[in-house]
């Protein structure tokens, strides 16, 4: 009978066909406690599965990625099971774990309300202390079909009958309740244990189209145990205070509007934030040698051909047709046009690395749905670059661009920034020994520049491989921002070549990077990174010089004077209010320096400062301040 190998290397005999449940048992009770499925010779099976051959086993915990995946998989059906006892009528779709939780898509004629989810949650409560089994079952297709029809659930029959014939079924079962899934399950519903909460229900569209019926979509959230799930729901509200579409609204930067969706408003004190950015990179990409461009918006079809985006990125793409029967599309990337400023003249291998740069303004199509304010848009702004080299500068020139991103990254305080490296995906264009030479290019310069990273497999962009650049914020979220893609296709699918040593032409390899990614988007995430308290030399109001009486007003402009020809923005603020109304109305708008001045301040040409977040202040002279805030704004400290 079965020897069974755990990962330690040693083996256990069992004289019988035995199980997960009963290999944990014989392993320890507290692991019999924790496990909630396992692994057979790589493969997730239930705890309940049989096993009668010799195999390699290793126990899943519920507090392990996957453990907890399972769990979060598992909360789901708990949740279909509720909606069903609660409203009968109501069919169920699909009901996936997805990061930090779980949702399930629902048809039902009335809309779900907080009530509603309250009623669900408390349900799911009792279905995890009945602790029902959950019981596998294998049926043939078409019987399945029939008894999904039978019962009134028309979508998971027709998910049922567009699985081939031939393949068995899995269906689990939980009490009354039963529905269709690969598994692997808990071994029972008082497995799941209580550490869930329903979050919010959304719309979504059955099977992810906006030509079919609107469907209901609730979500909710589990973890291993109660405390993790105290963790995560303080992280929510934490990210409710910090949200960028709240704060931007607060600090008057911008606003959406239906005209308009996935595009951006800016509002004055937005854009201010914005263009300092763009000045800030611009003096970045100088110094680093990079030569700015700008190229068309909208370019012909068969650009986009050639480049390999209409085939692989069509969909995502704006197309309009003029009078005369051409097609343009508006561009959803900048890299083709780059490639025709390189390709204008006669370039030399001297001439390498060739570096362009463009804050290029991209359109690319969303659904209204995946939308979310300036973190997921249609219409945004890239700190593109590509630089041309010969394949033997590949590494030295990624390395490059490796610690420009990193400092870069530091100089907004993200210090704790992952690397990706993400290898080809199943739709590309090229043939793999170009992908093979691409991808061993790129983790050369990895090695070589002894990065950490990890692998994001299939994840590369559609002409080469990529690394992406993951900031973890604040409060431990994570924003995938900057890429290094290496690309040895495009450049030829578009032509553009160089006079190499030996004179004759040859194919450069084409490096694309991005540091912002999307302004937009990184702008957002600054805003929820600093919970609104940009540093003072990004803020789009630096100071406000408030004053306590009517008789420093003279006084308050000549400090704003002064600081403006120093370079900073101020503003005044002159009203007949009392200074703790204005130091805290201010402060919610997240000015990051008051000035208060009143008669004894115009006496001694001082003035009382306040930083934001603090309730002390501080006396200074006037160019002791005007010093002080100069050399912290240059400093960008």
């Amino acid at each position: 009978m079965p020897n069974i190998t755990l990962p330690d290397g040693s083996v256990r005999h069992f004289d019988n066909v035995t199980s997960g449940s009963e290999i944990a048992a014989s392993i320890g009770k507290g692991l019999a406690r924790d496990a909630v499925a396992l692994r057979v010779n790589g493969e997730m099976l239930d705890l309940s599965r049989a096993i009668d051959t010799d195999v390699a086993v290793e126990i899943v915990t519920r507090d392990t990625p996957a453990g907890l995946e399972l769990l979060r998989h598992d909360a789901a059906h708990v949740l279909a099971e509720a909606v069903k006892e609660l409203w009968p009528d109501t069919q169920v779709t699909i009901g996936p774990a997805i990061e930090n939780g779980f949702y399930y898509d629902f048809a039902r004629a009335e809309a779900f309300t907080e009530a509603d989810l309250s009623l669900i949650e408390a349900r799911m409560q009792d279905i995890v202390d009945r602790d029902e089994q959950i019981e596998r079952e294998v049926w043939n297709r078409d019987a399945a079909v029939a008894f999904f029809r039978g019962i009134g659930e028309d979508y998971k029959a027709e998910i049922i009958a567009g699985i081939p014939s031939d393949q068995p079924i899995t269906l689990y079962r939980q009490g009354e309740f039963i529905d269709l899934c690969r598994g692997p399950h808990l071994p029972s519903t008082g497995k799941l244990g209580k550490a869930f909460k329903l979050t919010r229900v959304s719309g979504a569209y059955w099977r992810g189209d906006s030509n079919n019926e609107m469907l209901q979509r609730v979500y909710g959230t589990a973890w291993a145990n109660d405390k993790q799930l105290r963790e995560y729901l303080q992280l929510l509200e934490e990210a409710e205070k910090r949200d960028h579409r709240r704060l931007g609204k607060l600090m008057d930067l911008f606003h959406f509007q239906e005209e308009a969706p996935g595009a951006v408003f800016w509002h004055p004190k937005g854009w201010s934030v914005f263009q300092t950015l763009v000045a800030f990179m611009r003096q970045q990409q100088n110094a680093a040698g990079y030569r700015e461009i700008n190229t068309p918006e909208l370019m012909d079809r068969s650009l986009w051909q050639a480049s390999g985006h209409w085939d692989a990125f069509g969909s995502n793409m704006y197309t309009t047709e003029t009078v005369d029967g051409r097609q343009y599309a508006i561009k959803p990337m900048n890299c083709p046009g780059h490639v025709q400023v390189f390709k204008q003249g006669i370039t030399s291998y001297r001439d390498l690395p060739y570096r362009l740069a463009e804050f290029g303004k991209c359109h690319r199509y969303e659904p209204s749905g995946a939308l979310h304010g300036m973190m997921r848009v249609r219409a945004f702004t890239q700190d593109d670059a590509h630089i041309f080299v010969t394949p033997e500068q590949i590494t030295d020139e990624s390395i490059a661009v490796c610690r420009q991103l990193l400092s870069i990254y530091s100089a907004f305080g993200f210090a704790d920034v992952r690397i990706k490296f993400a290898d080809r995906p199943e739709v590309r264009v090229g043939e793999d020994a170009v992908w093979d030479q691409a991808e061993a290019a790129l983790l050369k310069a990895l090695e070589v520049s002894g990065l950490d990273y990890t692998h994001n497999p299939g994840e590369g962009a559609f002409y080469g491989p990529k690394l992406e650049f993951v900031l973890r914020d604040a409060i431990g979220r994570d924003w995938q921002c900057g890429t290094l893609q290496v690309d040895l296709n495009m450049p030829g699918r578009l032509g553009a070549t160089y006079i190499g040593e030996d004179g004759n032409k040859h194919l450069p390899v084409m490096l694309h990077r991005a540091i912002f990614g999307s302004l937009e988007r990184f702008i957002g995430i600054l805003i929820e990174h600093h919970a609104g308290n940009l540093p003072l030399w990004l803020a789009p109001v630096q100071v406000k010089v408030l004053t306590i009486t009517s008789d420093a007003d003279d006084y308050a402009t000549s400090v704003v004077r002064d600081l403006r020809a120093i370079g900073l923005r101020a503003e005044a603020d002159l009203r007949n209010e009392k200074i703790s109304y204005k130091v805290r109305e201010h402060s919610v708008a997240k000015i990051p320096v008051l000035l208060a001045v009143g008669q004894r301040e115009v006496d001694e040409k001082t003035v009382a400062v306040r930083r934001l977040g603090s309730k002390d202040q501080v006396t200074l002279l006037l160019q002791q301040a005007l010093d002080a805030l100069l050399a912290e704004v240059q400093n960008r400290s």
